[in-house]
């Protein structure tokens, strides 16, 4: 009797273990990010992972736009900001070129500003400081982040003409393709780089 009640509280003991490992391995894998940027070169679509039938569904609905239902024309530039599918779509002046980038968007509705805007100053190596409702809403933030990997504005920030409304870079690339920013536009550092260079001041700037 005493054996198979020590068998049985093995085996109740190896199911514990089992259960709390699948349920540590579970949460590992919802905690991580299900997007992933193609690595194709100059592909700027991003994808999620389907982490049940292990194939790839475009989370950003990319499509390539047409300038003419958002902008009278492309004068200095123009850049329309999809909140909906977390895009950022640039035509050059000449509409030689167009850019189409995954963003991340503003967590919440009431954070989100849509409208019409435009680039008024250029920033590389930013120094970053949380707004007053931000530091209300988080008191532990420090009120001064200089340039640097722990900058939230990456590695170049375009300023627009709204007070505190920037397009920017992040270090932190799991932000991109979600909602996750305190009302700013974030970019991979890679595509601000990008975008920084071939964007100037004045350029027409619309949030949808």
């Amino acid at each position: 009797m005493r054996k198979k009640n020590t068998m049985s509280m093995e085996k109740s003991d190896r199911s514990k273990l089992a259960r709390r490992s699948f349920l540590a391995g579970t949460t590992a894998l919802l905690a991580a990010p299900a997007f992933a940027q193609s690595t194709l070169p100059g592909d700027t679509t991003e994808f999620e992972a389907d982490l049940y039938k292990g194939t790839r569904r475009n989370i950003s609905s990319f499509r390539t736009l047409d300038w003419r239902p958002y902008f009278k024309n492309t004068r200095n530039g123009a850049i329309l900001v999809d909140i909906n599918s977390r895009a950022l779509h640039y035509w050059s002046e000449d509409q030689s070129v167009y850019k189409l980038y995954p963003t991340s968007v503003p967590l919440s509705e009431d954070l989100t500003r849509r409208g019409r805007t435009s680039v008024i100053r250029k920033v590389e190596g930013p120094s970053w400081r949380p707004t007053p409702s931000m530091l209300k809403r988080n008191p532990e933030w420090p009120a001064f982040v200089g340039p640097g990997p722990d900058n939230p504005l990456g590695s170049h920030a375009l300023y627009l003409s709204w007070t505190y409304y920037r397009i920017h870079g992040t270090h932190d690339t799991r932000k991109i393709g979600r909602r996750s920013s305190n009302g700013c536009i974030g970019l991979y550092n890679s595509h601000i780089e990008e975008l920084y260079g071939m964007v100037g001041n004045g350029a027409q700037v619309l949030l949808i």
